[in-house]
């Protein structure tokens, strides 16, 4: 069929230039972009986030879409980055304050959990060239720290209220950027309005330290807000204080039945004392002074009153973010011989995360309504200083570690 062409203004002949392409205006009415329907485009962005390439390519031939691997890989790459997109417009809107709140999340007791997960991905160092052409390129593969959120629905146990559809964000941009994320979520669900936010997670420094930024930028009322330690890494560290102690085993599973107890009435006060008497004359760069000392920073910030917080009805533990990154990150992103260039492993996870979270029809259509006024896909940001002290934080309070690089990489399957 033939259509309108419509070339962005100030175009140089030279290349497409900042402006991007330009754009079939007809087309566009029907939403078929990147030459493609919007229905094969769902269905190739949906199966790519819950399969690997090659399994949902024979999923789309047994529907009758006959594609090879590299269309179905550029279909999917296209929509998580027009999803990517999107959500860095409606960010930098909510950066200069023209996000109107919503209100989903009004009237609601909700929780936000904060963690990170692992995957492996790769770098080019170095472009080596035979006769003028590129034959090979050089790279180094590393660990990296996915930062990964989760919002959702509680209900008077604490539990995620059956049926809800939770909000799922992650990025590979660093903590300041999650953070954001974090702040922009709620602003836009209508946090403010909630009746009550709790934010769960483990002790990783750089969580806790930027959540008063989060507070005072969506405008949460202090009284409502409640911060928790997971139950779990509070016990797991009580343990750990105790294997640092002259004990015997039997002292030691004596002291740890009765701590617990204790820990899981919310007298950790008690719990601290105890151990400090025990811990008496040891070194204070020692063990036990370590994981006491460790106790003490988050008992006094109230993240360790857990009959208080049964007694509420907010979550005890980081559950709900464990579980997300298991089905988000690794069944999908992590894997033996899998690794992934920082653009593929961002669309993917936001692929998967819109299958996971039970939104994908809802963000699919947000994101081709807002791609049919601006096709151009730029989708990364400078994320904000939160505060300035936290740049000192080192590469292991990020979640940052490094693998050694591998000349010849026995598989590529991202």
């Amino acid at each position: 069929m033939m259509t309108l062409y419509c070339s962005p203004r100030r175009r140089t002949g030279k290349g497409r230039g900042r402006e991007g392409s330009g754009l079939y205006p007809e087309l566009a009415a029907y939403q078929i972009s990147e030459g493609c329907s919007p229905n094969v485009q769902s269905e190739a962005g949906r199966l790519v986030g819950l399969l690997p390439i090659e399994q949902a390519r024979a999923e789309l031939a047994r529907k009758g879409q006959e594609l090879d691997e590299k269309a179905v890989r550029r279909i999917a790459s296209e929509l998580g980055a027009q999803i990517l997109t999107v959500r860095t417009r409606d960010l930098m809107r909510f950066r200069a304050g023209d996000l109107p709140a919503g209100n989903e999340l009004a009237g609601k007791d909700i929780a936000v959990e904060v963690d990170g997960g692992r995957v492996r991905v790769r770098t080019v160092v170095k472009k080596v060239r035979h006769n003028g052409k590129t034959k090979r390129k050089k790279f180094k593969v590393e660990w990296r720290e996915p930062k990964v959120v989760i919002i959702f629905e509680v209900g008077p146990k604490g539990r995620m209220v059956r049926g809800s559809c939770p909000v799922i964000d992650g990025t590979l941009q660093g903590p300041d950027a999650l953070i954001e994320l974090v702040a922009f979520h709620l602003h836009r669900l209508g946090a403010a309005r909630a009746n009550s936010v709790t934010f769960a997670a483990d002790g990783a420094p750089w969580i806790w330290k930027r959540l008063d930024w989060v507070i005072a930028r969506v405008g949460l009322e202090a009284g409502r807000v409640t911060e928790v330690l997971d139950w779990c890494h509070g016990v797991h560290h009580l343990s750990a204080a105790l294997a640092g102690l002259p004990l015997t085993d039997g002292q030691r599973n004596a002291h740890y039945k009765r701590l617990r107890a204790l820990l899981k009435k919310g007298s950790s006060r008690i719990v601290i004392e105890e151990l400090k008497t025990l811990a008496a004359g040891l070194a204070d760069d020692s063990a036990a002074w370590r994981e006491i000392r460790y106790l003490v920073k988050h008992s006094d910030a109230g993240r360790m009153r857990y009959q208080y917080f049964r007694r509420r009805g907010v979550p005890l533990g980081s559950g709900a973010i464990e579980s997300t990154i298991r089905r988000v990150i690794n069944l999908r992103l992590k894997g033996n011989g899998i690794y992934w260039t920082e653009d593929n492993a961002e669309a993917v996870f936001q692929l998967r995360a819109a299958v996971v979270s039970g939104r994908w029809e809802a963000i699919v259509d947000h994101t081709r309504h807002a791609m049919a006024r601006d096709r151009r896909t730029h989708w990364r940001w400078t994320p904000l200083e939160c505060l300035a002290e936290l740049k000192a934080l080192d590469e292991k309070d990020e979640g940052f570690t490094q693998i050694p690089t591998r000349k010849r990489p026995t598989r590529a399957a991202a």
